[in-house]
């Protein structure tokens, strides 16, 4: 039998150990303010979307792991948010949204949003399924040295229903 002072260490993948980082951050889907289920939407009406922020839904998010002497810090943050809108559509956005306002009245939003073209009385439950899906973009580096660095792509989805109903004028 032969006693080592100092037992080899096992190499430790630094991109493993990033995944393990990027665990201990719990990132979720996209927290989505608007559209709501409640909202009351309108075929040919722009409809603004935008998520809400968060360290977990939207970042920038950071946490670290250490295995084998080797600690790698990750840094999550989302790159865009692709919206299937159930009626075919999809909407791709690179920030979260602006959030509306009355005084905008019925323009289009400046950087996330949709119009309905047709109700959603024919769909299931009267409504269409919306999914936000978040594309996160998670750079990593080896702490103390090194220089060895990566990153990673990880991708999180929320869905709600939204009611589309049309307005009518009679004279």
């Amino acid at each position: 039998m032969v006693w080592l002072a100092n037992p080899p260490q096992t190499a430790v993948d630094p991109a493993v150990l990033a995944q393990s980082a990027i665990d201990k951050m719990r990132l979720a889907g996209p927290d989505i303010a608007s559209p709501r289920t409640g909202g009351e939407y309108i075929v040919g009406v722009p409809m603004w979307m935008w998520v809400d922020q968060s360290p977990a839904t939207y970042g920038p998010n950071s946490a670290s792991a250490t295995a084998g002497g080797v600690t790698v810090t990750a840094t999550a943050k989302v790159s865009k948010i692709v919206w299937k809108m159930g009626d075919g559509s999809i909407v791709t956005c690179h920030g979260p949204g602006k959030k509306y306002s009355p005084v905008y009245g019925r323009q289009e939003s400046p950087s996330c949003g949709h119009t309905y073209t047709a109700t959603s009385a024919s769909q299931p439950a009267g409504a269409y399924t919306v999914t936000a899906t978040s594309t996160w973009t998670v750079d990593w580096q080896v702490a103390g040295g090194g220089g060895e660095s990566g990153r990673l792509v990880e991708s999180r989805q929320s869905q709600m229903q939204v009611a589309i109903g049309e307005l009518q004028v009679v004279r």
